[in-house]
């Protein structure tokens, strides 16, 4: 199981950050995503996936690079307003209680923040292989 001490070093080590970027990271200082590991599990019935449960808290004005997720990923809003979209399909505007899928082959284009000052918070689902990471940042 990743611990959040692993996932804080895999953000900072990653080139663009992974849910997380500001200056250091050239984003024109857009604000750092929170992201908060919930639940790993092997599936019973495969033992070569695995189920994870990630929350994700955007600061006004947050923004993702473009990366993939090489799993299944259900994201659900809780709070605020969130734009999501991936390569060849239109960006949608999600609110409290909407719901949006990714797909293992999509390339993550567009996960921002609809507010430049109120936050949102949102909760992720993947189903991935084992030992996986939840997010490969993507050549831009």
């Amino acid at each position: 199981m990743r611990t959040m001490k692993t996932i804080a070093m895999l953000l900072a080590l990653a080139p663009l950050g992974a849910f997380a970027h500001g200056d250091e990271h050239g984003n024109g200082g857009a604000p750092m995503a929170k992201v908060t590991e919930l639940f790993t599990k092997v599936a019973a019935d495969n033992p070569k996936k695995e189920l994870e449960l990630i929350t994700v808290e955007y600061p006004p004005g947050a923004v993702d690079p473009v990366h993939r997720h090489d799993a299944q990923a259900i994201v659900y809003v809780i709070e605020g307003q969130i734009v999501m979209g991936v390569k060849g399909q239109p960006n949608k505007t999600l609110n409290p209680g909407e719901v949006y899928y990714e797909g293992p082959d999509d390339l993550h284009t567009v996960g921002r923040n609809a507010s430049a000052t109120r936050p949102a918070k949102f909760v992720v689902f993947f189903l991935k292989n084992k030992g996986a990471p939840i997010l490969t940042l993507a050549d831009k």
